[in-house]
């Protein structure tokens, strides 16, 4: 059964970020939150294993599942390969994933957060593909795909390999397009190439495109005094051929509010109204960086093997978004291969052969001090 794009709700109910009340989730307003979202004409649900300490997927049966018929709505989760010790863990977890959402299937079903190293090692160990597959000829999966934090690299090998995916999850918004970890617009590239239909994650980034500095929201405003800030990051994204859903972790109904009015009469962006965002996202992107080219010159003699254009890619990545979450990860998966930033001894041999001549060992040190928090 192929997904039709044109029948999926454009905006996506996100579980992850989900309102609290003295530390547990708020379930009165939640249930608020579900029936606005769901007069609203939407139905698509996204949650996971660990959401919430796993409390998502139960929120997710006591608000919808118990409260609505179960064609009504779609509702997504995903597999956590860090959860997966061995074989059996594979089936454990979706059973208990079934009985937590008060499920008897799930519309979409995700292997969760492939990126290089660990999670995809585990997904190919256990075949996790395969049993995938199995569980859609058993009924229990109606659409199977995975959510992608890895390299355009990864993601092609990926799509070459398992053809039977339906659909793929990335994380993309016009600040990403050129990060240097997230490369969102390459792996949109790859996807819409291939006709495989995309479900975006982060199109207001954790909240970070909701608002900036007095100057900058104004260029908005004047254009769209009527329209929040944070509208201009889904609009943007809702205005790409070949997105079929955006997430969207709503915490507020006063956010339930503003998304349902971005997308209940949706407008994609004008070309002046996609000049302003170009214009925000250069002003932006032109925080100070390291002029590293990644000719890795300086990798060969490095005594503590540290891979010095990665450990300038992750601190320029947190020049630009400070509170990047996804740049200590990449990171930290990193030194699992390469030595850290504070390994460096100073011999200086990477300051010699650097053809753009940079202070390599000063800002190293910059790094590991940065990097070591």
């Amino acid at each position: 059964m192929s997904i039709d794009i044109t029948k999926m709700p454009k905006l996506g109910f996100g579980l992850m970020r989900l309102p609290e009340k003295d530390g547990v989730i708020d379930h009165e307003q939640v249930c608020n939150m579900v029936d606005k979202y769901m007069q609203a004409g939407m139905n698509y649900f996204d949650t996971a294993y660990v959401y919430h300490g796993g409390k998502s997927e139960v929120a997710a049966r006591e608000a919808l599942v118990k409260r609505y018929p179960r064609e009504d709505f779609m509702i997504a989760t995903k597999l956590p390969a860090w959860e997966i010790r061995k074989e059996e863990d594979i089936e454990r977890i979706f059973a208990e994933q079934c009985e937590r959402a008060g499920v008897d299937y799930f519309d979409f079903y995700l292997l969760h957060s492939i990126e290089e190293g660990n999670n995809y090692d585990v997904y190919e160990k256990y075949d996790c593909f395969s049993w995938g597959l199995k569980k859609k000829e058993e009924g229990k999966i109606r659409h199977f795909g995975f959510s992608f934090h890895g390299s355009p690299e990864l993601l092609v090998k990926l799509l070459d390999d398992h053809p039977e995916v339906e659909f793929v999850q990335i994380q993309l918004n016009y600040l990403d397009r050129t990060n240097p970890v997230v490369r969102s617009q390459e792996l949109y590239d790859i996807l819409h190439e291939r006709n495989i239909p995309i479900i975006v994650m982060e199109p207001v980034r954790g909240g970070m495109l909701a608002g900036f500095t007095p100057e900058i929201d104004a260029k908005f405003k004047a254009r769209r005094p009527e329209k929040s800030v944070a509208s201009w990051a889904l609009r943007f994204v809702g205005s790409l051929p070949g997105v079929m859903t955006i997430l969207s972790g709503m915490s507020t109904e006063a956010q339930m509010d503003d998304n349902i009015g971005t997308f209940k009469n949706f407008e994609p962006l004008a070309e002046d109204e996609m000049a302003i965002v170009d214009e925000v996202t250069d002003e932006l992107m032109a925080i100070p960086q390291i002029g590293c080219t990644a000719c890795k010159y300086c990798c060969d003699g490095c005594p503590m093997k540290i891979s010095i254009p990665d450990v300038f890619r992750t601190i320029n990545t947190l020049r630009r978004y400070p509170d990047d979450w996804r740049s200590k990860n990449f990171y930290n998966g990193l030194i699992q291969r390469y030595g850290k930033a504070s390994d460096c001894v100073g011999c200086g041999q990477c300051e010699r052969v650097c053809p753009q001549h940079l202070p390599i060992i000063e800002l190293i040190k910059e790094a590991a001090e940065i990097l070591g928090k």
